[in-house]
């Protein structure tokens, strides 16, 4: 068992991997079957399948957050891409874009 967070973390960095058609070893932190702090070590990507179900737990859930960005900052995580924002049609704004980028605008 591990937390939400790891959970859904190896999810998307499984398919992610899979999506390249490649395979990599990585490791997470569990809780054995007698409530002890673990690592598991996972063959993840094309090939090997993950699976995620909940599990009842009654005690204080573990912080394994840093083990969750770990797998989020894998180089094939998939984050969040930069999308073009289209022109308001009705805003009349002829004026020159300012590129300045040390100094911060608001969108």
């Amino acid at each position: 068992m591990t937390t939400d967070d790891v959970a859904s973390s190896l999810i998307e960095l499984t398919a992610a991997v899979a999506k390249e058609g490649q395979a990599e070893a990585v490791s997470i932190p569990i809780v054995t079957g007698d409530k002890k702090v673990a690592q598991a070590e996972l063959v993840i990507g094309v090939g090997n399948d993950v699976l995620s179900a909940p599990v009842e737990w009654d005690d204080e859930e573990p912080d394994f957050s840093s083990a969750a960005k770990e797998l989020k900052d894998h180089r094939l995580y998939p984050h969040t891409q930069l999308r073009m924002v289209e022109p308001d049609p009705d805003v009349d704004d002829d004026g020159a874009i300012d590129w300045d980028f040390d100094q911060p605008t608001q969108a």
